[in-house]
């Protein structure tokens, strides 16, 4: 469980903004005594710097700031409706403007420890919200998040993406206005290359933009120049089919220029990333499709497979475009010439959201979305011991573990494995167990990557043991005290987070000294299931399906044979009523399910 709690506040804000104005002179005291869900609205808050808050206060809310949570707070139970208890009434003088590089940077030094969703969002965070209400605060935003974000910080564009989603959307005037200040071509793409922390966190807010202002907006966004930038960004020497990883190159943009310097190769990740977000538009993925794109992807792919990790993500990223987005007429799908003979158990791609990527072999996942995407494993076991290990691509915000058939996942509410008390998970980016929507420290240091996680689950003895590269921690228990049997490996991920899996295919690199099986050894499936189609190909397939009139409208399969008490919604099986708590027509929770017998043929 990440930073949602802090989103959940800012959008409940947001929504009481107006009743709270309407209101203000007759609950003024309320809202004194109620600081945690003051709303502060745009015409309660002065931007001018001539008034400030005393200085008591400032340093009071720095100290809570820089403060790591205790063992103690991190025990506390996730409430993902609580209001934070810091806020400011419409009659509380305004906070401070700060520095907003300095904000920037105090926001991304604090992100790793926010934890739960009772704690409070950061002074650093709220003023930044705060300064993006206007227009020219909005700018002032995103130029800073583009200016310092550091290169080496795994959670930089992570948190670029959350103060990004979380901002009010921006005008079409401030659109206008950024992209006359970045103005963005060819050739700024090939400038500055020895700070390619510039160019990443420019493609990583445009990609931000692109997801949040999908249709006419994100068009417009896609100027001829920024769509120019972003392939650039793409580009290898003519004739290269290889990069040196994090070093400079030099390459000709067209017959005649002077030599130009290419960025390291995260610079492309980003770019790739903010042109599959603008694609999500239609007319941009035509735009796109027709810029030649899918030939300097061919290139890039041959990295998927690549021993440097920063170079793996782009090859990953390529491979899944072209077999998903960006086609090349002539090219063989991915899916179709890869071998999976000696694969027996695999990501179960049936039950994820659109938004997380698998790859072909079924082995390696990866999420750019700003959800919190979760996928577990096609092979389900309920005695003996277990193990399967993972292997680090990238090394942010990832909780691994196992869950059961009772989890339940909810991405963009931020729950995931460990969330709930039927799943345990491993965080090694903020070195925490998660189980029940808790979280308690360990004593691994953080994960880096090509780092080897290791997963032992006993129930024998009902226990959970995790590994760093060997070094194995005290077993953890208390998921057993809720279920039994029925466990998935699974793994929930945070934004521009990779991992690959190891179920037994190939040789473990640090298998435990006990005795143990592999999923690999004991699972089966037909070649039909380790199909991973791509988007298109199952679009197709979906369209060819024919659909019961009565069947239930949440797996299509069963005819819709079950009522809803106390509702009376009747479109589902039972199957599917037994994993819900709320209708999913009206919202009321579900008290009880009964079987309509004359429904059944």
């Amino acid at each position: 469980m990440i930073v949602f709690g802090w989103a959940v506040f800012l959008a409940s804000r947001s929504l009481g903004q107006g009743l709270l104005l309407t209101l203000e002179e007759h609950i003024a005291h309320f809202l004194g005594t109620r600081g945690a869900t003051a709303a502060m609205g745009n015409s309660c808050i002065c931007r001018d710097d001539s008034g400030a808050e005393d200085s008591v206060d400032i340093q009071q809310q720095q100290a809570e700031n820089s403060a790591v949570p205790t063992a103690d707070m991190r025990s506390q139970p996730r409430d993902p409706v609580r209001p934070p208890r810091r806020g400011r009434g419409p009659h509380e003088p305004r906070r401070k403007k700060q520095n907003v590089d300095g904000l920037v940077l105090d926001t991304l030094a604090v992100i790793r420890t926010l934890v739960d969703n009772d704690q409070e969002p950061p002074y650093s965070m709220i003023t930044l919200h705060e300064m993006a209400e206007t227009d020219e605060g909005w700018l002032d935003v995103v130029q800073s998040l583009i200016r310092v974000i550091p290169l080496e910080d795994p959670l930089g564009p992570a948190v670029i993406t959350l103060l990004l989603d979380e901002c009010p959307l921006p005008t079409k005037d401030a659109l206008q206005k950024l992209t006359e200040i970045l103005n963005l071509n060819g050739e700024v793409a090939c400038q500055d290359s020895g700070h390619p922390a510039k160019h990443r966190n420019t493609s990583a807010v445009l990609g931000c933009l692109a997801e949040k202002l999908a249709g006419p907006a994100s068009i417009g966004l896609l100027s001829p120049g920024i769509l120019e930038y972003l392939l650039q960004c793409l580009s290898l020497p003519n004739g290269s089919k290889d990069l040196p990883s994090g070093n400079k190159i030099t390459w000709h943009s067209k017959p005649g220029n002077h030599q130009k310097l290419q960025s390291h190769p995260t610079v492309m990740l980003f770019a790739l990333i903010a042109l599959e977000k603008f694609a999500q538009t239609s007319e941009n993925k035509l735009t796109i499709s027709e810029s030649s794109i899918s030939d300097r992807l061919v290139m890039l792919e041959s990295w998927a497979d690549d021993p440097d990790y920063l170079k793996r993500q782009v090859g990953f990223c390529a491979q899944w475009s072209l077999d998903n987005l960006f086609l090349k007429e002539g090219r063989q799908l991915t899916y179709e010439k890869v071998d999976l003979n000696s694969i027996r158990a695999m990501l179960n791609s049936n039950d994820v959201s659109e938004y997380l990527k698998i790859s072909p072999h079924g082995l390696e996942a990866r999420c750019d979305a700003s959800s919190f995407e979760s996928v577990r494993c096609t092979f389900c076991v309920d005695a003996g011991v277990w193990y399967y290990e993972v292997t680090v691509v990238t090394s942010g915000v990832m909780q691994i573990g196992w869950a059961t058939r009772d989890s339940k996942f909810l991405n963009h509410e931020g729950y995931g494995i460990g969330d709930d008390e039927y799943s345990c998970a491993y965080d090694g980016c903020r070195q925490l167990i998660w189980y029940n929507a808790r979280s308690k420290p360990h004593l691994h240091p953080c994960w880096k990557e090509g780092d080897t996680v290791g997963f032992l689950l006993d129930l024998n003895e009902k226990q959970m043991i995790f590994f760093l590269n060997g070094s194995q921690l005290p077993p953890e228990k208390q998921v057993f005290s809720s279920t039994v049997s029925g466990f998935f490996a699974a793994a929930s991920f945070m934004s521009y987070q990779q991992c690959e899996f190891n179920f037994g295919a190939k040789p473990f690199k640090y298998p435990p000294s006990m005795k143990f099986s592999t999923f690999n050894d004991y699972a089966f499936l037909t070649a039909e299931e380790k199909i991973i189609l791509p988007r298109h190909r199952r679009l197709a397939l979906l369209k060819q399906v024919s659909i019961r009139e009565n069947c239930c409208s949440l797996c299509c399969d069963e005819v819709a044979d079950t009522q809803l008490k106390p509702c009376g919604h009747s479109d589902l099986c039972m199957d599917c009523a037994l994993q819900l708590e709320t209708c999913p027509l009206c919202r009321k929770e579900i008290v009880s399910r009964v079987r309509q017998i004359s429904h059944i043929s």
